[in-house]
């Protein structure tokens, strides 16, 4: 595999960052989860515009236009040699001293990573997903911003640790107020009486690029849509449930917290959308 840091490519085990790179020290940095379909990286320009925003809501000078980085994203898709695949997108603050303030941190890290991804196993897409909400509540928007994808993941790492070691993949997170957020790694989706719900941003929910692609999906099939406030109660008593991301893509979810969502199988409306969004896949974005 080559990986790309700063305009050069390298061997994966000769790519390397500094130990005092504050994005390994402190999680200062930023990034993106993007998708290859069939030579074509999906909604390339909307995720380095996330990017761009999550940089600049850390005070973090990007020293690289989107073009430059959207070339970079496709020619390490090219050296790869990749045809379908998952890109990380990495911007760490670069190296500076051991303390806190990222005075000094004159050079940040470009570093970008394509290859392959396997999230679910495609057997999950047809018969649905387990899920459970965990303790560790959503970072509060009042407290950092939720819109930032930051290298600080820990939160989420945490969530995930504690659906996994109850057996589940993937689990709810809600805020400090009770309300349903997001999960791990996802946005969540649900259906009740012919309309469609999902969480706002000032819940903690991430506006995510697969999120903003569903909307759109769910307007041209003329599903009604509202963001809104999600309990739990919602979501146990829902008719379908669906989780969004990149990696994800639209996952049905056939069970929360051991209740069975709807007929306990993948909802009509869940595999329009799915079916929808993976004939734009590959047609959506900047090919290679």
């Amino acid at each position: 595999m080559k990986i790309y840091i700063n305009g050069k490519f390298y061997n994966e085990e000769d790519a390397k960052i500094s130990v005092f790179d504050h994005g390994l020290l402190y999680g200062d940095g930023v990034f993106e989860g993007i998708r290859l379909y069939e030579k074509c990286v999906f909604k390339l320009d909307e995720h380095l515009e996330r990017l761009e925003y999550s940089a600049k809501s850390i005070l973090l000078t990007l020293p690289w236009s989107r073009e430059e980085m959207a070339q970079a994203v496709l020619e390490t898709c090219r050296q790869n040699a990749l045809i379908n695949g998952y890109i990380r997108l990495v911007v760490t603050r670069g190296k500076g001293s051991l303390g806190l303030s990222p005075k000094g941190c004159n050079d940040p890290q470009l570093i970008i990573i394509a290859g392959q991804i396997s999230l679910y196993s495609p057997g999950l897409y047809e018969s649905g997903l387990k899920i459970i909400t965990v303790p560790t509540r959503r970072v509060a928007p009042g407290a950092f911003a939720t819109q930032v994808k930051s290298l600080n993941y820990l939160n989420n790492i945490i969530a995930k640790m504690e659906a996994a070691q109850h057996g589940y993949l993937e689990a709810i997170m809600l805020n400090e107020q009770g309300y349903v957020a997001e999960c791990t790694a996802d946005n969540i989706f649900t259906v009740s009486k012919g309309i469609m719900y999902t969480p706002d941003s000032s819940d903690g929910a991430l506006k995510g690029v697969t999120r903003e692609v569903l909307k759109k999906i769910v307007q041209e099939l003329n599903i009604p849509l509202k963001t809104t406030k999600l309990t739990r109660y919602d979501v146990w008593n829902a008719d379908e449930c669906f989780l969004t991301g990149t990696a994800a893509e639209i996952m049905p979810v056939v069970e929360v917290d051991a209740r069975k969502i709807g007929t306990g199988v993948p909802g009509e409306m869940t595999q329009r959308c799915l079916k929808v969004f993976r004939q734009k896949a590959s047609k959506e974005g900047r090919f290679l």
